[in-house]
């Protein structure tokens, strides 16, 4: 407790802290303010009946049970970021803005995703609304009572990216992580609450189940956060005037999962796009629109099917995000120009390869553990019938990761200023 008050007495750090904190609750306060024409009565029977209308209020960060004008989240914003990386990889001079470019070309490349997130936006919006309105979770819009909830959807999920931004700015955490996180949290009383009411004794196996389901997670996820491979590293002995400089020993530490939850984040993106794309169809025909959204609808009820296209999904953004953060040859010519080497391991190009093959190894057992802890609720729920360890799961790993993640930059920054760390 007393190395948690040491962030307060920090004065620069209390005040990013404060920050953060009525950012998060300004998001909150957007989730709770609902769009005109709600029916409540039939949104509540919607969501209790529709699993993937709950998936959809997951990823928006809790803003989608009461259709508030922050409804889509920060979704857009993840789904232009997927596209521009993506992009990246097939557009050499993207690609080259990025990593050549400093702090100018990674500002470019995210104005440019901020410039997508605006289109996608609307475009989602008028879909989920058509969708909604064939649901009767909506009463009858006229055109301009459309266009009206278009723009005060689009512009709600603009101001949540500003925010997330002006929270990664603070540096004690990724923004748009930390609104999901938020809008996960806010859901707990709820939860408890739902759970406590719909006790009954015959369930107390399925309880035991979920509560043992969430430790291992905790643990599961803590332990391959925190793990690391040492990849040693040696610095030659180098003479200047009377100093003699290098001649030490130290590591390189390679993180088994570089990408953080952001893999789970882009799966869950990916796995809802074909449902935006049935959305927006309404655009050229309300019928088939209609019939494309029973088709997604029909694949999310697979349960097996819709498990390991997750699964895969997050072993490929697995890698895919390590390869667009962590460039094995940009370290490699690091530790030549600094007169570092790893032992047995000629300088330049054969370095780079090295940690090119422990990063991909150790990438791979990392992006199977986030497959299987994604998916195990869902086996888990076929098996008992619980619903509600499908959506846990997937939240609880969000929420620890977040969490981890959040401690690790409070920690730099408190050791950063000669504080003791956590």
């Amino acid at each position: 407790m007393n190395r948690f008050l040491q962030i307060f007495k920090v004065p620069d750090l209390r005040k990013k802290v404060i920050i953060v904190a009525f950012l998060l609750l300004v998001f909150r306060l957007m989730a709770a303010v609902p769009i005109p024409g709600v029916n409540f009565e039939q949104l509540r029977n919607l969501f209790a009946s529709n699993q993937l209308f709950s998936f959809f209020n997951l990823f928006s960060g809790g803003t989608l049970d009461n259709l508030s004008i922050a409804m889509l989240g920060v979704g857009p914003y993840i789904t232009a970021t997927i596209i521009m990386q993506l992009l990246m990889m097939i557009f050499p001079s993207i690609k080259e803005m990025y990593y050549e470019g400093g702090a100018t070309g990674r500002a470019k490349f995210n104005r440019y995703s901020r410039y997508l997130t605006i289109p996608l936006a609307a475009l989602q919006s008028y879909g989920f609304l058509n969708l909604l309105l064939s649901q009767g979770a909506l009463n009858p819009l006229s055109g301009f009572e459309m266009f009206r909830n278009v723009v005060i959807i689009a512009a709600g999920s603009m101001v949540l990216t500003w925010l997330g931004e002006l929270i990664t700015e603070q540096k004690i955490g990724n923004g748009t992580s930390m609104i999901i996180f938020a809008g996960i949290i806010s859901s707990l009383p709820t939860a408890v609450r739902n759970a406590i009411a719909s006790y009954t004794p015959s369930a107390i196996p399925t309880y035991a189940a979920f509560i043992i389901l969430a430790v291992l997670v905790i643990a599961g996820v803590v332990f391959i956060t925190e793990g690391e491979r040492k990849v040693p590293v040696a610095y030659s002995k180098r003479i200047r005037g009377n100093r003699v400089y290098g001649g030490v020993s130290t590591y390189l530490p390679l993180k088994v999962n570089q990408a953080g939850v952001i893999p789970i984040i882009f799966a869950i993106s990916i796995l809802l796009f074909p449902q935006f794309l049935a959305q927006i169809s309404a655009i050229v025909s309300p019928d088939l629109s209609l019939k494309l959204q029973e088709l997604v609808a029909r694949f999310l009820g697979n349960q097996t099917i819709y498990g390991a296209v997750y699964f895969l999904l997050v072993i490929v953004f697995t890698y895919f995000y390590t390869s667009i953060t962590f460039d094995p040859k940009e370290i490699a010519q690091n530790l030549q120009r600094s007169g570092g080497f790893i032992p047995g391991i000629r300088p330049g190009e054969p370095s780079s390869q090295f940690i090119s093959k422990v990063t991909n190894r150790i990438t791979l057992f990392g992006s199977i553990f986030l497959g299987v802890i994604a998916v195990l609720p869902i086996v888990v729920q076929g098996l008992t019938g619980f619903q509600q360890l499908t959506i846990g799961g997937t939240a609880l790993l969000i929420v620890v990761s977040v969490a981890l993640e959040t401690m690790k930059q409070l920690e730099s920054q408190l050791v950063m200023r000669e504080y003791e760390g956590f």
